[in-house]
């Protein structure tokens, strides 16, 4: 194992040189640096983080703290943050919570015990207050979801008027029967795309109350299919769906193949997400397209500001990105959806 002290007896310096010099001490002159970095190349020397952490220095790990990495719109957020981070120097560390507040505080604390220099998180519906008393120690930003309790930084999408504008399309095809599967009231996004959803309806003169809703787990295919079930049935099955998650979309484009559902002349669709194949599944999916890239690279943009600036330098912010309707061949006019699903 090659120490700071192997490194210095090479080079004829004190090992405080060595140790200055890896830290990019600016009392040590460049050339220096230039010396004790090509030796440590050299010799294969790996510095000793738990020993860094135990003089109380944050590590170059930034944690991400997210319900579900199978949602296609976390595993691109995961990977466009570790690019930007590995440019910075950072390494990005992932956790997983499945929407469990408990699994989010465990989390948190082995986060916390290794001195994580920052966290970016999708919070769960009610953090626990333990979370809460955690991240007040920790930079840190809120992802997609915001939750008054954990500060006032936030990276998110204006679920409400996406959701307006997806709906408002359905709306203008001549649609009065619009059902929308979505996330829970509890998660912000959930509620913010639900009133997105019935803002629409009013708008377009339609009763918003008496539309039919089914609120699932945002990351269940499961509950996609079987909400696709239900809304299928009955004589005042909808002739056109809005949809709130990227999961519960693939859900339902797997029954409605499954049962030979021809959209749009049976009913319309409007996914949420833009994954690589809805552009040709069926006709084409009609989604909201969402910018995960941008959003991502601004998140982690902001966070390698924020770590190199005063701790005191914390005051709110919010970015708040357009989603933008991607119109395809899953969605038209009503006439005659409802006689030809009767035969």
């Amino acid at each position: 194992m090659i120490t700071t002290r192997d490194i210095a007896e090479r080079l004829g310096v004190s090992v405080s040189t060595v140790g200055r010099a890896l830290a990019d001490d600016p009392r040590i002159s460049e050339e220096t640096k230039f010396k004790v970095r090509q030796a440590a190349s050299e010799m294969g020397y790996v510095g000793n983080r738990a020993a860094r952490m135990m003089r109380g220095a944050s590590s170059n790990v930034v944690g991400l703290v997210i319900p579900d990495i199978r949602n296609s719109f976390y595993s691109t957020i995961a990977h466009e943050l570790s690019k930007n981070m590995e440019a910075e120097g950072f390494q990005l560390m992932l956790a997983e919570t499945d929407d469990d507040r408990m699994v989010e505080l465990r989390h948190l604390r082995e986060l916390s015990a290794t001195r994580v220099a920052g966290v970016i998180i999708v919070p769960t519906a009610r953090p626990h207050g333990d979370s809460v008393k955690l991240l007040r120690t920790v930079p840190h930003l809120q992802l997609l979801r915001r939750h008054p309790s954990l500060g006032s930084q936030w990276f998110g999408v204006d679920d409400h008027e996406a959701l307006r504008r997806a709906t408002a399309h359905l709306v203008a095809e001549g649609h009065t029967r619009i059902a929308y599967l979505g996330g829970p009231e509890e998660l912000p996004t959930g509620a913010e795309r639900l009133r997105g959803f019935r803002t629409a309806l009013t708008e377009g003169g339609l009763k918003a109350d008496a539309a039919r809703t089914e609120l699932a787990p945002p990351s269940s295919v499961d509950h996609g299919r079987q909400a696709m079930r239900r809304l299928l049935k009955g004589p005042d099955a909808p002739t056109a769906l809005v949809l709130g998650s990227i999961q519960l979309t693939r859900g339902v484009l797997e029954e409605l193949s499954e049962q030979g559902v021809e959209v749009p002349r049976e009913l319309s669709v409007i996914g949420f997400g833009d994954e690589p194949g809805f552009s040709w599944w069926g006709p084409g999916l009609t989604t909201i397209g969402l910018p995960i890239e941008e959003m991502a690279t601004g998140c982690a943009l902001w966070l390698m500001r924020r770590l190199k600036t005063k701790p005191g330098n914390d005051g709110p912010y919010t970015s708040v990105s357009p989603g933008s309707l991607i119109v395809r061949g899953s969605t038209a006019s009503p006439d005659g959806r409802a006689a030809s699903r009767a035969r």
